[in-house]
């Protein structure tokens, strides 16, 4: 019975791994945030963001990322990650020029937050749960979901108006997906 078991399992970890490897066209260029409730695979798009996309694979690997919540979360709107006080008011430390481009920020768009200056995105960034016009060419796009939207959906919502969440979800860890192949 064991080894039936055994067998099972490694069999759906191996079915895991091949799903996640086969919609990531560029496993340099895919990030994959470990949740509570799953995977969320996301396309990094360094033709509209290159020194965005460089920026958060380097924090990535750093292991910046891990343990960090989400700290301002709007039904309808977006999830806020990447500040590691908590409390959106800091960042990694490293300013970063706008990437603005023509992609529209609709559901799944992972998008750079950033201060009333728009060159002031630093680690923390949003991901869509629905589309936001007002964001375009307004906001840095660097990434977009394509697998794991429902776990995008299931994150713990904040109070109406500020969105400030409290006992928040976290992001176990973000890896690039090249360095867990």
């Amino acid at each position: 019975m064991f080894k039936i078991f055994r067998n099972l399992l490694v069999g759906l970890i191996a079915m895991t791994v091949a799903t996640t490897t086969a919609s990531a066209a560029d496993p340099e260029n895919t990030l994959v945030i470990e949740l509570e409730t799953g995977k969320v695979v996301i396309e990094m798009l360094p033709d509209l963001a290159p020194t965005h996309v460089a920026r958060i694979k380097e924090l990535a690997r750093e292991g910046f990322y891990d343990g960090i919540v989400f700290h301002r979360v709007i039904e309808g709107f977006m999830a806020q990650t990447g500040d590691p006080t908590g409390t959106g008011t800091s960042g990694s430390g490293k300013k970063l020029r706008a990437e603005f481009s023509q992609e529209p920020f609709v559901r799944g768009i992972v998008g750079m937050a950033r201060s009333q200056n728009p060159h002031s995105g630093d680690s923390q960034f949003f991901i869509m749960f629905d589309s936001a016009p007002s964001l375009n060419t307004q906001y840095t796009v660097w990434g977009r979901v394509i697998e794991g939207m429902e776990h995008v959906d299931g994150i713990k919502r904040g109070a109406p108006g500020s969105g400030s969440v409290t006992d928040p979800d976290h992001m176990v860890s973000v890896k690039v997906l090249a360095d867990i192949q």
